[in-house]
C-alpha cells in the first residue's frame, strides 16, 4: 500500500528529517498581538522570543479547524491508498477533535492522538513512517501506531518561570520562591497532560545533568533506538552538560538534537530542554 503520513506542526522534526521521511507538516496558528500567522512558516520561535523580550505579550496557539483538515486530507486520500494523520495530544488542543471531524468524509483516512507534544509526537510520526514501509491493512497500521503511543516518555526541565507566569499556569508567588530557591521545574507529559513531577536546585547546567541521569540510567525497559534532545535557547555550557550524561547514561543508536517549536516556545520560553525516547 502507499501511504501518506501526516502530522501536525508540532512534532517538531527538523526538516532534514521531514524530508527524509516525506512527512507533510500542518501548521497551527500563532497569535501575535492580534494577527495570526503559520507555525514555522510565517513565525519562528525566535521571532515569538524576540517580541517577549522586547515588552509584548506572550503569543499563543491555535488548533487548524475542520475546513482546514478536510483540504489537507482531500488532497492526499486521493493520491494515496491510505493517509495515517498524527495529531497534537487531546489533551493539550482541539486540533485532534477537529482531524476527527474532517476524517468523517474519508473513507481512507485514519487519525492518530499523539497523547504528546514536540518530538514525544515526532517519534510516533517517525514510527508511522516505520510501519508505513511495509503496510498491507490502513486499520491494521492505525492500531500499531495508536499503541505505541503508550510507550513515549517526554519530559522537559524549565530554567526560569517567566513564561509560565505571563500565561498564568504558575504564580508570580510561585516563581519568586523557586527563583529564590534556584529551583528548576521538571515537567513530563502523563496520560496525555503535562504535570510537574520533580524540582531540581542548583545552576541549570548541574540540574540538566541530573535531570538526564534520573530520566535514563540504570533502566532496563528503555527502547535504545532513538533519543531527541529538544530545546529552545540556552547556554552552550547547559547543551555541553547534556551531551556527556546523555554519553554516560544512555545507549541510544541514534541522538537527534532538535530546536523546540512555536507551541513549546509559546508556553515555555527559553531555557527549556527535555530528553524524549521510547519505552519497550
Amino acid at each position: 500500500m502507499k501511504i501518506k503520513i501526516l502530522s501536525d506542526s508540532t512534532c517538531d522534526l527538523s526538516p532534514e528529517l521531514l524530508e527524509k521521511l516525506n512527512v507533510t507538516v500542518l501548521p497551527l496558528t500563532v497569535i501575535k498581538d492580534g494577527e495570526a500567522f503559520r507555525d514555522n512558516v510565517t513565525i519562528t520561535p525566535a521571532d515569538i522570543f524576540a517580541h517577549v523580550a522586547s515588552g509584548g505579550q506572550l503569543c499563543s496557539t491555535t488548533a487548524m479547524n475542520v475546513g482546514e483538515y478536510q483540504e489537507a486530507f482531500e488532497k492526499y486520500s486521493a493520491e494515496y491508498d491510505g493517509v495515517i494523520h498524527v495529531n497534537l495530544g487531546s489533551g493539550f488542543s482541539s486540533s485532534h477533535q477537529n482531524a476527527l471531524l474532517a476524517a468523517e468524509d474519508f473513507d481512507n483516512v485514519r487519525v492518530v492522538d499523539s497523547k504528546n507534544l514536540s518530538t514525544g509526537q515526532g517519534l510516533v510520526v517517525m514510527k508511522a513512517c516505520e510501519l508505513a514501509a511495509t503496510c498491507t491493512s490502513l486499520d491494521e497500521l492505525y492500531e500499531e501506531v495508536l499503541a505505541y503511543t503508550n510507550r513515549i516518555e517526554a519530559s522537559f526541565l524549565l530554567d526560569q518561570l517567566a513564561y509560565m507566569v505571563k500565561g498564568g499556569r504558575c504564580s508570580s508567588a510561585a516563581a519568586l520562591g523557586a527563583n529564590l530557591l534556584n529551583l528548576k521545574p521538571c515537567i513530563e507529559v502523563k496520560d496525555g497532560k503535562m504535570s510537574v513531577v520533580k524540582k531540581y536546585r542548583g545552576n541549570y547546567a548541574k540540574c540538566l545533568t541530573n535531570y538526564v541521569k534520573d530520566r535514563l540510567a540504570d533502566r532496563d525497559d528503555l527502547d535504545n533506538g532513538t533519543l531527541f534532545v529538544t530545546h529552545t535557547p540556552v547556554s552552550e555550557d547547559s547543551l555541553e552538560a547534556v551531551k556527556s550524561a546523555v554519553e554516560n547514561y544512555g545507549n541510544f543508536e541514534n541522538v537527534y538534537w532538535t530546536e523546540a517549536g512555536c507551541t513549546v516556545s509559546c508556553h515555555c520560553g527559553p531555557g527549556t530542554l527535555g530528553v524524549l525516547f521510547v519505552r519497550k
